[in-house]
């Protein structure tokens, strides 16, 4: 049976994000804190791709902004799962409320810390995140079609800093490091999705 090579991609990253490990930070009263949360929101994530030479830099910037919406509404939509599934105990602000609350306060044009971003948002923790993308590597015109479409092949390396933020005691409660090496799969939503899997398993949300 022949198999292709976008599945051949998928099966790589799903291997690359199951051998490598993960550091995860947890503050003293982090299961406290969590379980007095009734609301979250989820941050746009901040997006770094590093490309190959001859990529214009304007494009790239432009393609990081698009992938932070994109993170943020599949992170939404996970979590969002996971609730209706009766697996979260918190409530997920939707992130069209989010984000236009933040736009109206001027972020991020305006610097805000996570508490004020909370006192913002009204809400009572705060899940950011910063995703890394280094060389990707791909054969023939992958890298332009990958800036236009969101479809990646093969990267060098993958970094994920993800945090949750109480806004009443102005300090991040919980910290969730992975990095690795391999695929990163065919989309963004593959990617969230294998990261928040594995993610899942330290949030203090989950029961």
């Amino acid at each position: 049976m022949k198999i292709s090579r976008q599945f051949f991609f998928i099966t790589i990253s799903i291997t690359a994000m199951l051998v490598s490990c993960a550091k995860v930070f947890y503050s003293p009263d982090c299961s406290a804190i969590a379980q007095s949360h009734k609301m979250v929101a989820i941050s746009p994530p901040s997006i770094a791709i590093t490309a190959r030479k001859k990529v214009d830099e304007l494009a790239l910037k432009e393609q990081e902004k698009a992938e932070s919406i994109t993170f943020q509404q599949e992170m939404y939509s996970w979590m969002l799962r996971r609730k209706m599934q009766g697996k979260i105990n918190v409530e997920i602000q939707d992130i069209e409320t989010t984000n236009a609350k933040l736009k109206k306060a001027g972020y991020p044009d305006k610097a805000l810390s996570p508490d004020e971003i909370c006192g913002v948002l009204g809400v009572d923790g705060l899940i950011t995140s910063n995703y890394s993308l280094s060389k990707p590597m791909s054969e023939g015109g992958a890298v332009a079609l990958g800036l236009i479409t969101g479809v990646w092949g093969p990267t060098n390396e993958v970094t994920v800093a993800m945090s949750i933020h109480d806004g009443k005691t102005k300090k991040m409660i919980w910290n969730y490091n992975h990095k690795f090496s391999g695929g990163v799969g065919s989309n963004s939503a593959e990617l969230v999705d294998g990261l928040m899997r594995n993610a899942s398993k330290k949030l203090p949300y989950m029961r």
